[in-house]
């Protein structure tokens, strides 16, 4: 495969940006919308109650170590995989 261009390098890097970017707007309209769906039911305030706003930290707080979790553990599967010589896919 041939080196590609200065250009080309730009060109693979921005489209790579747009589509992380992508991703973690879609991540993060899943997290809205899962914990304003769980926690947000009194609709007579322009404001969460303390008792919405609790569940909504603790949604979101939930979603995040376990995606920390998900990742640790990929990571170190990850690193196994390739101390031992295994490519994922063959």
């Amino acid at each position: 495969m041939d080196a590609l261009t200065a250009a080309e390098e730009r060109e693979l890097k921005n489209r790579m940006e747009r589509k992380q970017m992508r991703e973690f707007m879609g991540v993060y309209s899943t997290i809205v919308q899962r914990c304003f769906e769980d926690c947000v039911n009194d609709f007579t305030t322009k404001s969460l109650i303390s008792r919405e706003q609790g569940c909504v930290n603790r949604c979101f707080d939930k979603f995040i170590k376990g995606s920390e979790r998900v990742n640790q553990r990929f990571h170190e599967q990850n690193t196994a995989m390739m101390q031992s010589g295994q490519i994922p896919g063959k």
